[in-house]
């Protein structure tokens, strides 16, 4: 028997995981453009609406507090209904909301629309994380994933840029419209990426396990381990008063505090 991390470790690293590396990448690309595009944003608003200084340092406000509400809710949709759901859902989300942004007719519109963004842009950690898991069972590159903290960079300078052209030819409104677009075009490669191998099998579903397994076999060129895929025991799933517990009180604190 084996479980889905020796499986993935016999196949190793190879095609898939460049691939599925380079699209939940561009993942940070599109999440640091909608996150980024307030600070470019802000001055235009400002003098559109008359705002005063707390209102515009509300917008930023909102899009995290929509950010850190729903990356609760979506993780417990992950954990019942798969991550390439909500993944998926997570995307169609920001786009749609991000696209009526620019439609706001007024400011309170605004702050309810980009706090919906956030919520949505919270989801994509739900699929990245869980593919860096994918790409870091292959220990021999754990480095490879310091390489993503490239894409978030990307996507900052990639917005600025934008803005110095956009803002002031055609407008705020047509500067958010063209940052929605690296979000909706990765969801056009979504067939691509596969649900956690991991997640099936804690399902029961091992079926869909090893096929997922089979495919990346295949795209590496390389040969599945011999024998039967099988569940590995199940452990007490954690609780939210584990991380104040007098053993962890100490590095959620310092994990906290560094966030």
């Amino acid at each position: 028997t084996f479980t889905v991390e020796e499986a993935v470790e016999t196949i190793g690293f190879g095609r898939f995981h460049i691939i599925l590396f380079l699209i939940m990448g561009s993942t940070g690309v599109a999440e640091a453009m909608e996150i980024m595009l307030i600070a470019v944003v802000s001055p235009l608003i400002r003098c559109e609406w008359q705002l005063q200084d707390w209102q515009v340092a509300l917008v930023t406000t909102m899009v995290f507090f929509g950010y850190m509400v729903f990356s609760i809710v979506l993780g417990l949709l992950a954990d019942r209904y798969g991550r390439w759901k909500i993944l998926l859902l997570s995307f169609l989300w920001a786009a749609y909301f991000s696209l009526l942004t620019s439609f706001a007719p007024s400011y309170i519109w605004f702050v309810f629309l980009r706090a919906m963004v956030g919520g949505g842009v919270s989801g994509h950690a739900q699929g990245r994380e869980e593919n860096k898991q994918i790409i870091a069972m292959c220990s021999c590159f754990n480095s490879f994933l310091s390489l993503g903290k490239v894409f978030w960079l990307a996507g900052s300078l990639l917005i600025i840029g934008l803005a110095s052209v956009v803002n002031p030819t055609i407008g705020w409104r047509w500067l958010i419209r063209i940052a929605s677009i690296p979000g909706i075009l990765l969801i056009l490669v979504f067939k691509f990426i596969p649900e956690s191998a991991r997640y099936d099998v804690s399902m029961g579903n091992t079926g869909a396990a090893l096929a997922t397994l089979q495919r990346i076999a295949r795209m590496n060129g390389a040969a599945m381990p011999e024998g039967v895929l099988r569940e590995p025991a199940k452990e007490k799933g954690g609780r939210f008063k584990d991380l104040i517990h007098p053993k962890y009180r100490r590095t959620t604190l310092q994990i906290w505090i560094i966030w």
